[in-house]
């Protein structure tokens, strides 16, 4: 009989989970679960307005994806649930969930049922910026704040919790424990609470040499934070692929698998598709292209990378250095410009040719030459990840014009976030981190030739897809297979079941020397606006805060 492994991928709108046979690496079945809740970035669960920066979530919906994803696979499958092996999954990060001792979210209580900060604040929630730059302050010239490319993010775990304990007080104090989104998934399915090494080291700063941040610093973050380890996170620590514990009986029960059955520790939700593109030693880098954008790769032995999102030991792969970049807003911005900035004329003509908006606007934008639109945009629509570390940072078109056109624009802030991505890659570079061949995944990847081909062009790199549409499911079954026992490693596991394309985009010399010309432009918008010499955006922004 075939064994089986279940990833189950926790995103930004859905989950979804992948059944993967591990005889032959077949992907047998797969489950999508939309969010009733969606995202809450504009009004609260009781309709009142949020303040700017929210983006709070539901855990109730996380706890419905998994009773319907795992049965769904296993039923679509035809596939026993005795024949799983492992489960594994993956979460968004860094997705704050406060919750009692017995691992129910507090947001269930009653008493905290309409309180905002006793919900989950997703990656995205940015209004914890103030005490991202206050921990960087504290921390400047240190060895650890180096490795987080020179400056926190806002979406890490202890600003978010030092923004509870400064507005919600009363939340910060009955939440027995503070869990990433990850963590609180394992933990639901084994009664075991651990934290994954890749999630503590990637969004609380924790190393091997030090542990987390010491509780000096963190009181000074924030005076509640005192004792905030050892009271309401947890030092155990669990490695990738490493079992955290079995199914318990009642959830067991719920997604008719075997009691027991051995759960992986969580990983971030793009760095599980690391192993899924094949990619466990070398210098290869991993690109994932969704509502953000992601870039991976290992080495062994840390090289300090400015502004990038950190460097932590095990992150991927263990005993290996993970390094993470990013960009805050990708998919999210093409999404926003079709809802807002599309007229109906475009919307009648997609549905007369039986096609989506987003497939109309590629295919006129693919007609444009480059340097025709006449445009040049800067991705920071959710302010920049990579290389500024800059939240309060704005989305910018120059050069629009009475003769532009939806398809110019569209095209634009393709490039823009190729651009982003070059800017990146170059500082990988400038630093010395040598970057090989280029995978990528996501549902971009696999959906817009366009978009892969000018992200060719500009970073002039050959770009291979991932083999899968689900390279984070797939990535969380390989982990999931080897705390199982059905592989000794995840190296051993990925070169099994890992997944490459033949699809491979490669630079068009003619395109890449006008877009040289373009991303000198591009650097130079991106220094003005971006290093201090212009603080209109940020200016702008407060301004509007102030509203």
């Amino acid at each position: 009989m075939a064994k089986y492994s279940i990833g189950i991928d926790y995103g930004t709108l859905s989950a979804r989970a992948l059944l993967l046979n591990l005889d032959n690496g077949a992907e047998c079945a797969e489950a999508v679960y939309e969010y009733p809740h969606a995202v809450m970035s504009e009004k609260f669960l009781d309709g009142t307005p949020l303040p700017p920066d929210f983006a709070l979530q539901h855990p109730r919906d996380y706890l419905e994806a998994l009773k319907a994803v795992i049965p769904a696979v296993l039923n679509k499958a035809g596939a026993a649930g005795s024949d799983v092996v492992g489960i594994g999954v993956d979460f968004t990060s860094c997705t704050v969930v406060p919750a009692k001792a017995d691992g129910t979210p507090l947001c269930f209580d009653e008493a905290f049922k309409y309180n905002k900060h006793a919900y989950a604040k997703l990656w995205k929630h940015h209004a914890a910026t103030p005490y991202a730059d206050k921990m960087s302050s504290l921390l400047a010239g240190s060895e650890l704040l180096a490795r987080f490319g020179g400056k926190f993010s806002n979406e890490f775990l202890f600003p978010k919790l030092a923004e509870i304990a400064d507005h919600a007080p009363e939340v910060f104090d009955a939440a027995d424990v503070f869990l990433e989104g990850g963590d609180f998934m394992t933990w639901t399915l084994t009664g075991h609470r651990t934290m994954s090494r890749g999630i503590a080291g990637f969004k609380a700063m924790y190393t091997d040499e030090d542990g987390f941040p010491s509780n000096e610093v963190l009181t000074a973050l924030h005076p509640l934070l005192d004792g905030v380890v050892t009271k309401k996170l947890t030092e155990e620590i669990s490695y990738p692929g490493e079992s955290v514990g079995g199914v318990t009986e009642a959830w067991a029960e719920k997604l008719g698998v075997p009691v027991g059955t051995p759960v992986s520790a969580a990983l971030i939700d793009a760095h599980a598709a690391v192993p899924a593109a094949g990619i466990v030693d070398g210098n290869e880098m991993l690109f994932i292209l969704g509502t953000s954008g992601v870039q991976m790769v290992m080495s062994d032995e840390v090289a300090p990378v400015g502004g990038i999102c950190g460097i932590t030991k095990h992150g991927y792969i263990r005993d290996r250095y993970a390094y993470e970049a990013g960009q805050v807003c990708l998919g999210d911005h093409f999404d926003w410009f079709v809802k807002n900035g599309v007229p109906s004329s475009y919307t009648e003509e997609a549905k007369e040719k039986g096609v989506g908006i987003h497939a109309l606007l590629t295919e006129k934008a693919s007609r444009l030459s480059v340097g025709e639109s006449g445009l040049l945009a800067l991705d920071w629509w959710n302010g920049n990840r990579s290389i500024l570390v800059e939240p309060d940072l704005s989305g910018m078109i120059l050069g629009i014009s009475l003769s532009t056109k939806p398809e110019h624009i569209y095209r634009a802030l393709i490039e823009g976030t190729a651009f982003s991505t070059r800017r990146i890659l170059d500082a990988f570079e400038e630093a010395g981190v040598s970057v090989g061949n280029i995978l990528v995944g996501g549902g971009i990847a696999e959906k817009n030739p366009l978009l892969m081909q000018i992200y060719a062009d500009v970073t002039e790199r050959e770009l291979r897809l991932v083999g899968t549409k689900q390279a984070g499911a797939l990535g969380s079954a390989i982990y999931g297979a080897v705390a199982g026992g059905a592989f000794p490693t995840v190296k051993e596991a990925a070169s099994v079941l890992a997944k490459q394309s033949d699809t491979v985009y490669r630079p068009i010399p003619e395109n890449v020397s006008l877009y040289r010309k373009l991303y000198a432009e591009y650097k130079t918008l991106h220094d003005y606006f971006g290093k201090g010499e212009n603080d209109v955006m940020k200016r702008l922004k407060a301004m509007k805060t102030e509203k």
